[in-house]
């Protein structure tokens, strides 16, 4: 007895699998909604985790000993315990009574996290910079303040965007936990049809390539912003 498909029963059954995940009732619009969420979700957090971590690094490059402290705890702390830990200690705990749409509040929760590895990633870059520059803005008048925005950072930004894109791809990636606060992500969706369903294949695969477009796009965007800043290096 043969048990080998032939490309028409094979391309049937596919097909069937795939309009039973993706077609039936509508359900392609679940992973349509958690694209949003993703993004809505990964775009904030970056934001908080750029402003975060340059308040965090300028605490762990302060000579006050108290916000040096501050800037160690927090790094240690949250560079010390898992994400969704965080993520679920934030909304079932500090949100609790707070009634915040929830991808805000799972925002909040990645920007503080990502927060902690973007402060190293900029301390390491002011440190890069050689300390006669900043000796030399402060020699032509400029506070400390307007050294450090003037001449420290603009040249510390080239020196770390490569690790910054990294860690923007990471973040993308890790709001995947999001589904524990309930929230209607793509990986989320993805179950949701893996459930509904009980095929695996097709709703995984798509989960993981919709996953590698956003990532490649991203990508993309990020190495043309790179390229144009080594070209402002060369003029």
């Amino acid at each position: 007895m043969n048990s080998f498909l032939t490309f028409g029963e094979w391309y049937s059954q596919t097909f069937a699998t795939f309009y039973r995940c993706f077609i039936k009732e509508n359900r392609y619009r679940l992973l349509i909604e958690g694209v949003g969420v993703t993004i809505k979700v990964s775009l904030l957090a970056i934001a908080l985790g750029i402003v975060i971590g340059f308040l965090i690094a300028t605490c762990n490059l302060s000579n006050n000993k108290f916000l040096n402290a501050i800037g160690r705890i927090y790094t240690g702390v949250i560079r010390g315990t898992p994400s969704v830990t965080q993520l679920m200690i934030i909304y079932f705990v500090i949100f609790a009574t707070i009634k915040w749409p929830k991808w805000i509040i799972a925002s909040i929760a990645f920007g503080i996290n990502s927060g902690a590895y973007v402060s190293e990633i900029i301390r390491a870059g002011i440190l890069s910079i050689d300390r006669g520059q900043t000796e030399a803005g402060r020699s032509l008048g400029l506070s400390g303040a307007q050294t450090m925005f003037r001449i420290v950072l603009p040249q510390a930004v080239k020196n770390i965007f490569p690790a910054l894109c990294n860690e923007f791809i990471v973040l993308i990636k890790e709001t995947a936990i999001v589904g524990y606060v309930g929230l209607m992500d793509i990986q989320k969706a993805g179950d949701f049809i893996k459930s509904s369903t009980f095929e695996a294949f097709m709703p995984l695969i798509a989960t993981a390539i919709i996953y590698y477009v956003i990532i490649k796009l991203l990508n993309i965007g990020l190495k043309r912003i790179e390229e144009a800043l080594r070209k402002s290096d060369i003029r």
